[in-house]
């Protein structure tokens, strides 16, 4: 399944440097002008995952495949953007297509990089970036109103129910509340999500250093962290310069030894799709035999039979059983067969969860 990430934020951040970096491509164009990024450059990524690799080794496959996940390079965003300003309109059509947002924010000083408002201050930059998405979300819903009262009067009972959660919403908007941050009742949740309102989506703050703050982070990112606890989101350092310079580098022990002068111990990519993990709630579960080891992403909890149906349909509409292994016990034990033997390999039905790191063979009828 993998997700999708937009990445966003104000004009010479870093982010088609990041983008770049991440995908290994040199797809977006990194200059130093505003909107360098037109159309919205999309790269999909293997998730690297070790267990995945000790799984295939004991299967004995033949071929190892990795989930993956989708970065899709969004144009520089400007104040005003909600109203058309810049490349405002192209912006927010792109962004409302993704899962979740990742935020760039320049965190250091470069007098030969251009500031669109001359200083850095990423706080501000984020302040600017989240008013123009909850400006769009203010115009989207109260465009709704009119029609969904008309619906209410002649007691359509899921026009009330939206026009409920709508003004809740506004309410929260006008006060400067992202809807992410609107506290919001159980039964609420998936009409909300309907609403596909940019403010709703989960974000991580991604913080852009120079070479030298990698490890450490500075000032810029230390008011960072305290602004995204405020702000109920996400926030990791990374240098998009270093990440272009790894991305150069073709053998993993070259990379290695760079991680390890530059004092880290994983890339940025990794640590990326931790916090992205993290962010949307998705667990890996794994498929393993003598073809192919495979990885797949789904959200956490999430059922057998759904779990089947990552996979494919049919495998959801006739699932029967899930036998399942945790991964502990695969590596302990050394396969399916030895799992099986000992006891360790359990049958699944219908109402089971499927935990991160799960073995599954999936039974069903055709």
């Amino acid at each position: 399944m993998g997700f999708n990430c937009g990445i966003v934020g104000l004009p010479n951040v870093g982010k088609s440097t990041l983008f770049n970096a991440l995908t290994e491509t040199i797809s977006a164009d990194a200059a130093n002008y505003p909107f360098c990024t037109i159309d919205p450059n999309i790269g999909r990524v293997n998730v690297p995952d070790d267990r995945l690799n000790e799984i295939a080794n004991i299967a004995k496959s033949k071929q190892i495949i990795p989930t993956q996940m989708e970065f899709v390079d969004i144009a520089g965003l400007v104040k005003g953007a909600s109203k058309g300003e810049g490349l405002g309109n192209q912006f927010l059509s792109n962004i409302r297509e993704t899962d979740a947002i990742l935020h760039v924010l320049r965190c250091f000083d470069n007098e030969d990089i251009t500031h669109v408002d001359s200083t850095t201050n990423p706080c501000r930059d984020a302040e600017t970036v989240e008013t123009e998405l909850m400006l769009a979300d203010l115009d989207s819903l109260e465009g709704r109103i009119d029609n969904l009262t008309k619906k209410a009067r002649g007691n359509d009972k899921d026009a009330e129910q939206q026009l409920e959660i709508i003004e809740k919403i506004l309410f929260g908007l006008k006060a400067g509340i992202p809807a992410r941050n609107i506290d919001i009742s159980e039964e609420y949740k998936r009409p909300l999500s309907m609403l596909n309102l940019l403010s709703s989506k989960p974000v991580l703050y991604v913080c852009n250093v120079d070479e030298n703050d990698a490890s450490t982070g500075n000032s810029y990112t230390n008011a960072v962290i305290e602004y995204s606890k405020k702000n109920n989101a996400s926030s990791i350092v990374i240098s998009a310069k270093i990440e272009s310079e790894i991305s150069q580098l073709s053998s993993y022990i070259e990379r290695k030894d760079f991680l390890e002068s530059m004092n880290l111990n994983e890339t940025g990519l990794t640590r990326l799709i931790q916090a992205g993990y993290s962010l949307l709630g998705l667990k890996t579960y794994f498929t393993a035999g003598p073809k192919e080891s495979r990885a797949w992403t789904i959200l956490k909890n999430t059922k057998a039979p759904q779990a089947a149906g990552v996979i494919h349909t049919d495998f959801e509409k006739g699932f029967i059983c899930a036998e399942t292994i945790s991964f502990k016990d695969y590596i302990e034990f050394g396969g399916e067969l030895k799992c099986k033997d000992l006891g360790k390999m359990r049958q699944e039905g219908r109402e089971y969860l499927v935990s991160d790191g799960d073995v599954i063979l999936f039974r069903f009828n055709n």
